[in-house]
């Protein structure tokens, strides 16, 4: 057998582009938005429940981290990538909004297994100190879906049609499942690991949260204050990343006066600003370690200068120039991901690797209710109000998020 010195790093980039794949299946809809309504006569109010539907579906991301903290992550992340990429291509052949609404429900059920299969592999492939790298690469794989969707969409739309763009991100997923099947191993079974590796993550990881092969508590982790620390900050913050994956192609079209073109050229920009805020945050906590203060500290300090950089989004809906808004909507993709990526990588330094895909999975299904929340009611006030309010709002929400992780998590003794 050949060895290799990094396989942990050839893992996390394997995983990286299955999130770019479920991102890329989430943001097709959003990017397609104003062809599909016009096409099918669907309204906002509408369309805010078809976005709800995959909310709801998302949020039983408990349910997903408990099969795969039972089940692993070689077949049961396979199982969840299998269904998801079947369901992205269906939407292909879908007519009527009460379809895409039934569909979207079903993709948001098993796309919620993405990111705690993603935790749950930094947390067995990697030691404390690169917990943080390997979540922000990963992250970027988030960002770089949502990058390719505007392109995609626009290619299906100018050569064949929409529903082209649905069939070739579902049909990318089941190219990827051969790579995971051949290649993904946890590391005491990878035959490719060299055993100074496999040491050095070992010796790297906490004692206390080290796999030991027993069933997640549900009732004990949600007494736990740092569970609802991680999870209520999520709540304030995913709204961003809803509004610019589902909304912002539309705010481009109603109220920038964008064509498919534009959309494509620099729907996007957002999202590549993303890409350096999952890498920006790691970063900023690396630099805060290496100055004495402690990781949960240097994770909340990460967060809090994301939420301060994210009051930029306050002012989208006030600038007149189209091309400020985008540069101001690029710093919130900035501002998102660098919190963003601080505050899921922490499910990582506060529970065991046996509970880890679980508690991920309780905290992504707060940052769901959240975005549903928000987009339910951004459907039924944007005609009304317009989008001004709701930039508004998300300026703010960050700055309670950093409160309250300041106030609940405690550091392990």
């Amino acid at each position: 057998m050949t060895y290799f010195r990094h396989v942990r790093w050839t893992i996390i980039g394997l995983f990286a582009i299955a999130m770019t794949i479920n991102y890329l299946t989430r943001s097709v809809l959003g990017v397609a938005a104003p062809t599909i309504m016009g096409e099918q006569g669907i309204t906002s109010e509408q369309y805010s429940w078809i976005t709800g539907a995959f909310q709801i579906g998302i949020m039983f991301q408990p349910v997903a981290g408990y099969v795969l903290d039972i089940a692993g992550l070689r077949y049961g992340f396979t199982f969840f990538v299998l269904i998801w990429s079947l369901i992205t291509m269906a939407h292909g052949l879908v007519q009527g909004w009460l379809g895409f609404l039934a569909l979207r429900g079903a993709l948001g059920l098993v796309e919620g297994g993405a990111q705690p299969a993603g935790m749950k592999v930094v947390s067995q492939w990697f030691p404390a100190r690169e917990r943080g790298t390997a979540g922000g690469l990963y992250q970027i794989g988030a960002s770089l879906g949502a990058v390719a969707a505007p392109p995609l969409v626009a290619w299906a739309v100018l050569t064949h049609s929409w529903r082209a763009a649905f069939f070739v991100a579902g049909g990318l997923g089941l190219v990827w499942l051969i790579l995971w099947l051949l290649w993904y191993q946890t590391p005491a079974r990878h035959r490719a690991i060299t055993a100074e590796e496999r040491t050095k993550i070992l010796d790297g990881q906490e004692a206390e949260l080290q796999q030991k092969r027993k069933r997640p508590d549900l009732r004990t982790m949600l007494r736990r204050r740092d569970m609802w620390g991680i999870a209520l900050p999520r709540f304030l913050a995913d709204p961003v990343w809803g509004m610019l994956s589902l909304w912002m192609p539309l705010y481009l079209v109603q109220v920038r006066n964008f064509d498919i073109q534009q959309i494509a050229i620099f729907a996007w920009l957002p999202f590549l600003a993303a890409d350096l805020g999952c890498l920006a945050g790691p970063a900023l906590v690396a630099w805060l370690q290496r100055r004495g203060v402690h990781l949960i500290d240097a994770r909340r300090g990460a967060f809090t200068v994301g939420a301060v950089l994210m009051c930029s989004m306050m002012f989208v809906g006030i600038v007149q120039s189209p091309v400020a808004a985008i540069a101001l909507l690029c710093v919130a993709g900035f501002a998102h991901q660098t919190l963003s990526v601080t505050v899921i990588t922490m499910s990582a330094d506060l529970f065991p690797q046996d509970e880890v895909a679980t508690a991920t999975g309780i905290a992504g299904t707060a940052a769901n209710l959240g975005v549903l929340i928000f987009t339910l009611l951004l459907g039924s006030w944007v005609d009304q109000v317009g989008y001004g309010p709701f930039f508004i709002l998300l300026g703010l929400l960050d700055l309670v998020g950093a409160a309250i992780l300041w106030t609940l998590v405690r550091k392990p003794v």
